[in-house]
């Protein structure tokens, strides 16, 4: 039993993302909550766009492991960002993190006006599932 990440034919061939997930019915899916740069009481840790991207980063992981997963579990990441910030910056600190040993996971991003947290730069989601053992 395995997770099946796909990159069909006909579609662009990345080594940054799949387009395609297919999860086995009795894995486990954990999903993770808009996750910003902010440190344990809420305060945003840094206005460099790649610090705060490290620090999400870690809150996912984080978040994560409460519910028994890791990064390397992540089947699909949603990665919002500030229009003006540097996306070089932010996709730099953080893009050996999203990717999976094998096949990479499928990826969504935006360009976004604003985020709920005020100072914040990046927000990120995810779903993981984990397999049975």
């Amino acid at each position: 039993m395995e997770i099946t990440r796909l990159q069909p034919a006909g579609l662009v061939v990345s080594p940054a993302f799949s387009h395609v997930a297919v999860v086995p019915a009795g894995a486990t899916t954990i999903y993770v909550g808009g996750q910003n740069g902010v440190d344990d009481t809420g305060a945003v840790v840094s206005d460099d766009v790649a610090e705060q991207s490290v620090r999400t980063i870690d809150n996912v992981s984080t978040a994560l492991e409460a519910a028994g997963a890791s990064l390397a579990d992540v089947v699909q990441w949603t990665v919002l960002i500030a229009q003006d910030a540097d996306l070089g910056a932010a996709y730099g600190a953080i893009a050996p993190r999203l990717a999976g040993a094998d096949k990479p996971p499928l990826v969504t991003a935006a360009r976004v006006a604003g985020l709920g947290a005020p100072g914040a730069l990046i927000e990120v989601s995810a779903i993981a599932a984990v397999l049975p053992t």
